[in-house]
């Protein structure tokens, strides 16, 4: 599904330029498909574009001046490799899913609605997982060490590969048995393994 997401550059930004377009990997950074921005009576220049739910673009502006500029309110920011500029990130969440709600069960006195309850685990304690990665893999509705032990390792690389992050570096192998020792609460096994896995691959983000 697609969620409509507005970009606003501000006027001090702008300064002198009476043109501005949006391009980014939502349009392969291609100037003739960009996104053309309309001037508010701020000075600042708008535009609402469709992007896809549970994704991460880059992107970047070009004015008619002959400048790229970034977004001064930008989620945050992605250095580009072999070049001293950063380009703007936007993640957009996925709608998270409907709460499904049981039958009212009694319990002797009244009856009640349980609502199910969907469990969020920190994936920072995982090794090679920082708040990036976390934040990447809920938006694709991993949410727990259970989701993430029973991923592997194959979609977990997939995952990162098109989430438009400089993740290259990040190595899931182990994510899955990690996770499975950590929904088990065998925090001490997970210790272990952890001590092991320091100075190989694992890279956190």
């Amino acid at each position: 599904m697609s969620k409509k997401v507005k970009f606003i550059l501000a006027a001090e930004i702008v300064a002198n330029a009476t043109e501005c377009l949006l391009l980014g990997e939502f349009n392969n950074w291609d100037k003739e498909n960009g996104f053309t921005l309309k001037k508010g009576k701020d000075g600042s220049f708008q535009t609402t574009v469709d992007l896809e739910e549970g994704r991460t673009y880059e992107y970047r502006y070009l004015l008619n001046d002959g400048r790229w500029v970034n977004d001064g309110n930008a989620q945050y920011y992605s250095p580009v490799p072999g070049l001293y500029v950063d380009n703007c990130v936007i993640s957009v969440p996925a709608e998270a899913p409907k709460l499904a709600k049981t039958k009212a069960r009694s319990n002797g006195t009244n009856g009640s609605n349980a609502v199910e309850k969907t469990t969020e685990d920190d994936f920072t304690k995982i090794e090679g997982i920082g708040k990036k990665i976390a934040g990447i893999l809920k938006e694709q509705q991993i949410l727990s060490f259970a989701d993430l032990a029973k991923a592997t390792p194959k979609k977990l690389k997939t995952i990162l590969d098109n989430s438009g992050t400089n993740l290259k570096l990040a190595d899931p192998a182990s994510w899955p048995k990690q996770s499975k020792l950590a929904a088990a609460g065998k925090w001490e096994e997970l210790k272990e393994l952890q001590a092991e896995l320091k100075g190989g691959k694992a890279v956190s983000k």
